[in-house]
């Protein structure tokens, strides 16, 4: 399972504020966090955000090579990781109990906490997605060939870390505010309403759950192939337990409105842009 989180509570009613002086107990609170995002790999799971900005363009039946060159800067400069680090801390520090950070890094600074959060780093970034997918897809066949029990605790760890009705409503959400905000930009014209572009995505949930669930077990698969059956039970276990269900939920909402939050942004500076071709 590449951490695709999936939100259990997705929208945050939250301001961002930058601080420029700090208390002492404020800023000993962000170090905590910042060590938190770092041992449980939710700061390369944010950076990552970056990878999915190449489908963006699809939503308005476009391809990011359309664009060139300007595609590429257009999306480092949204895409900032420091601008993303910071939205996610400013969110946890209002949200994440002291209870439910101790309980997750306590897990993820064991031994076998490490080397889940290295391969899982490395899943993120991998940019070859194609040999991700066809490596995830071949390994799961020969799950299925041999009858192997793996393959049940894999969808364990798929459902550990949120609900699939929440990630499906999350999905539909980014992609209504990219088109709504595309569409105010005057980037596309919306020939519907909100409410009929919710209920014409609505139709098509049976095709995204299926993708999901496809997409869910393939990453699985190829992100944790160098681990023993008992280290995926471990995991499972580990990530059921009430507490880090918590503190997956907050975390998927955070990763989600980030990423609602800067397609918002891409959509409004495509205005700017103009399908090109670089020579």
């Amino acid at each position: 399972m590449t951490k695709w989180f999936h939100p259990g509570q997705f929208f945050l009613v939250i301001t961002v504020i930058g601080t420029i002086f700090l208390s002492p107990v404020r800023a000993a609170n962000l170090d905590r966090l910042e060590a938190f995002l770092e041992v449980t790999g939710f700061d390369v799971a944010l950076e990552s955000i970056r990878l999915s900005a190449e489908n963006a363009p699809n939503m308005i039946g476009l391809e990011a090579e359309d664009f060139g060159s300007e595609w590429t800067r257009l999306v480092e400069d949204v895409f900032d990781t420091e601008q993303m680090h910071a939205m996610a801390l400013d969110i946890l520090s209002q949200t994440l109990e002291d209870d439910l950070l101790t309980h997750a890094v306590d897990f993820y600074a064991s031994d076998l906490g490490r080397r889940l959060v290295a391969a899982e780093n490395t899943s993120h970034m991998e940019e070859d997605e194609a040999l991700r997918t066809e490596s995830g897809e071949a390994i799961v066949a020969g799950l299925v060939q041999i009858g192997s029990p793996r393959l049940e605790e894999l969808k364990r760890l798929n459902k550990a870390v949120g609900s699939e009705d929440a990630s499906v409503r999350a999905i539909q959400e980014v992609q209504v505010r990219f088109l709504m905000a595309a569409a105010s930009a005057g980037v596309i014209e919306l020939r519907m309403e909100e409410a009929d572009l919710r209920e014409s995505l609505k139709s098509q949930e049976g095709e995204l759950r299926r993708s999901m669930q496809l997409a869910g077990l393939t990453g699985s698969a190829y992100t944790y192939q160098a681990f023993s059956d008992d280290d995926i039970t471990a995991y499972a276990d580990a990530l059921e337990h009430p507490k880090m269900q918590q503190v997956y939920e907050l975390m998927n909402a955070v990763q989600f409105e980030i990423m609602a939050n800067r397609y918002e942004a891409v959509a409004a500076r495509l205005q700017k842009l103009q399908p090109s071709q670089d020579l």
